[in-house]
């Protein structure tokens, strides 16, 4: 088959309009990615500075900006992300916050406090956009797809800016949620090991997070980690996306 300049002119621009949406989609990984890693680290820092350790809190780690974060972790922050993103279409990555071990031991309910700082952050990221987008059914601005996936939680009930804001909030909601649960698994090095010592007597509590400090742990805890993330994860996601949907029934 022969294919005429008008042919070549529609396909040209279909190309462009999919390169468009593959940058848009991107981009908005990123963006959420950033700022929900960012908060995550900031409420640690806040956390441990209310608490009495200020190591974070002069490492500037206080902070909503990104850039701190990013000095800090560039490896995380950015190439890792963006591969995974390429490799998998989703990111993925870290980021840390600095803290006085012996603060910790001294006082390790504080420390807990502060490891579960960051997961909270990223909850209630979680139910900012839950807010949003039950906002928006009300209001006629999105509906409930057909079936559910990681950019599209939510869809637009219209053109515009909507398709972006929609894709926007179903990230937010899903990395949110995805950061919250992982770090909630208590295996070092995740903040759900630190959360520990708030059901410990404060001797075993010291013995633990001395326990915890040995390097092979963090990553024998990471490989285990990784390896049930995705049984724990689907449920929970599944959950919450039929608590965001009552009635839905998505499975």
């Amino acid at each position: 088959m022969i294919s005429t300049p008008r042919q070549h002119r529609r396909e040209y621009g279909r190309r462009i309009v999919m390169d468009n949406q593959v940058l848009i989609l991107a981009v908005a990984w990123y963006m959420v990615f950033v700022c929900s890693t960012s908060l995550h680290e900031a409420a640690h820092a806040f956390v441990a500075w209310k608490l009495g350790d200020k190591t974070a809190y002069y490492g500037g780690q206080v902070t909503l900006n990104p850039a701190p974060h990013i000095r800090r972790e560039p490896f995380g922050m950015v190439i890792v992300p963006i591969l995974s993103y390429l490799l998998s279409g989703w990111m993925v990555g870290w980021a840390s916050c600095p803290y006085d071990p012996v603060w910790a031991l001294r006082y390790p309910r504080r420390s807990a406090m502060m490891s579960l700082a960051g997961p909270g952050a990223n909850l209630i990221l979680v139910l900012l956009a839950a807010v949003i987008i039950r906002l928006g059914l009300a209001l006629g601005w999105f509906y409930a797809p057909e079936s559910i996936g990681l950019t599209n939680v939510t869809e637009a009930a219209s053109g515009g800016l909507w398709p972006s804001v929609a894709i926007v909030l179903s990230i937010l909601f899903t990395l949110n949620m995805l950061l919250f649960v992982f770090n909630l698994i208590p295996l070092p090095p995740l903040d759900g090991s630190g959360a520990l010592p708030l059901f410990l007597d404060e001797s075993a509590a010291r013995r633990y997070l001395e326990f915890l400090s040995q390097p092979a742990f963090s990553i024998i805890g990471l490989l285990v980690a990784w390896g049930l993330f995705g049984y724990i994860f689907r449920p929970i996601h599944t959950l919450a996306l039929n608590l965001l949907y009552p009635g839905a029934g998505y499975q």
